[in-house]
């Protein structure tokens, strides 16, 4: 029983129960693969970031072995005492290469990396200009920031401007900011309007490719090389626990950011830094890329496929560009129903509900990988026409 203090946790959870919206944790038996063993059930897996297969790649669990063997377990301490590695310092020289940046540095994790950024660039007399529907970990690192934040409609450039034309004639720095992909929608952020629009007003550009890198662009370098932007965006944020396949996050961008956040951000300068095999995997990932860039066309021929078949079945796919392809369904409670039918029937897609997006707005996200085959995409379509027509869906 909770005791009297913490009686107010189980209230919520409670009222949570009564709408429909109280979830389980979905235990993985055995390896993140496209079908795979979760909660001792057999189901087709489209609720993976592994977008690329790379969590079981030979070569990447090799380079963890090897790391692992000649370099120990842990780092043994953060970053500015003694727990920088040279190995660290190597996938760093690898990222900043790969990302057409002068330096880069590792975070802990992709949320970090967002929220220790923005939360050591941007200070209290400061203007944060962030798009809607960014991730939470950048709007929770605007609100470490206490900087002032302005939110514009998603992806509307014109609602961008009108804001960075309001602040102009204000002191202090400003800083425009968005996802590359955004997350629940799978949508493109249109980052060569925006970048104009921070140079026409003297603003930070700065972006999160979490669900970009290895993705878009060549080899996977995200929306700055999709779009052919290097040089004009200030700030790229990335992660390591998607598409690369293992762990961490990153920023990307010149020397003098790099070496300010090795001074400033606060998750860099206070978490102990990656056990030597996650960065000798994520070297492993970046080479993966440059040799196999079939996998990426894979990815994306099996998300044409995917997407063809839920638009004949007449489902509602939102404003999806990507392989995170949402499947609307509106209500909170209806979503998760949905999702449980789903699991039963042999396929696992995850119900999101409020507040994680907006009220009436609840959906399944799948995501399809480069280790699905066109077999296993076929049988999930199966699974979803049998029963979304059963719930009424479709």
């Amino acid at each position: 029983m909770p005791r009297p203090q913490l009686q107010y946790l189980n209230d919520e959870l409670q009222q949570l129960e009564a709408k429909g919206l109280r979830t389980k944790l979905r235990v993985l038996r055995g390896e993140q693969l496209p079908v795979a063993e979760f909660d001792g059930r057999r189901v087709i897996n489209l609720s993976s970031n592994n977008y690329l297969g790379l969590c079981t790649h030979p070569r990447l669990r090799e380079a963890a072995l090897e790391a692992t063997r000649t370099l120990g377990v842990g780092s043994g301490a953060v970053r500015t005492i003694s727990g920088t590695m040279a190995i660290h310092m190597e996938l760093e020289r690898r990222i900043s290469e790969f990302k057409h940046t002068e330096d880069s540095v590792v975070f802990q994790s992709g949320f970090t990396a967002n929220s220790g950024t923005v939360g050591a660039i941007m200070g209290r007399n400061d203007f944060i200009i962030s798009d809607e529907l960014n991730h939470a970990s950048i709007i929770d690192g605007a609100r470490l920031s206490r900087a002032t934040i302005k939110v514009f409609a998603h992806k509307d450039c014109n609602a961008a401007e009108a804001i960075l034309k309001e602040l102009a004639p204000q002191p202090g720095r400003k800083l425009l900011i968005t996802d590359g992909v955004f997350s629940m929608d799978g949508d493109i952020a249109p980052l060569p309007e925006l970048c104009d629009l921070a140079e026409r007003y003297g603003a930070v550009m700065m972006v999160d490719d979490a669900h970009a890198s290895g993705v878009l662009g060549k080899n996977g370098r995200g929306t700055v090389d999709h779009f052919g932007l290097h040089g004009r965006v200030d700030v790229q944020v990335g992660t390591l626990s998607k598409a690369i396949g293992a762990l961490g996050g990153y920023v990307a961008g010149s020397r003098d950011l790099i070496e300010f956040l090795h001074l400033r951000g606060r998750p860099f300068l206070f978490s102990t830094s990656h056990p030597p095999s996650v960065a000798a995997t994520c070297i492993a990932a970046l080479e993966v890329l440059q040799l196999e860039p079939e996998r990426i066309q894979t990815l994306w021929d099996n998300t044409a496929f995917f997407k063809a078949g839920l638009k004949k079945l007449g489902f509602d796919t939102g404003a999806s560009q990507t392989p995170i392809t949402p499947i609307m369904v509106g209500e909170g409670r209806r979503a998760i129903e949905f999702s449980r039918g789903l699991f039963q029937a042999g396929l696992f897609a995850t119900g999101i509900a409020y507040p994680t997006v907006a009220e009436g707005k609840a959906r399944l996200r799948t995501i399809v990988t480069a280790t699905h085959t066109q077999a296993d995409l076929g049988e999930a379509l199966g699974i979803l026409e049998q029963v979304g027509k059963a719930q009424g869906i479709i």
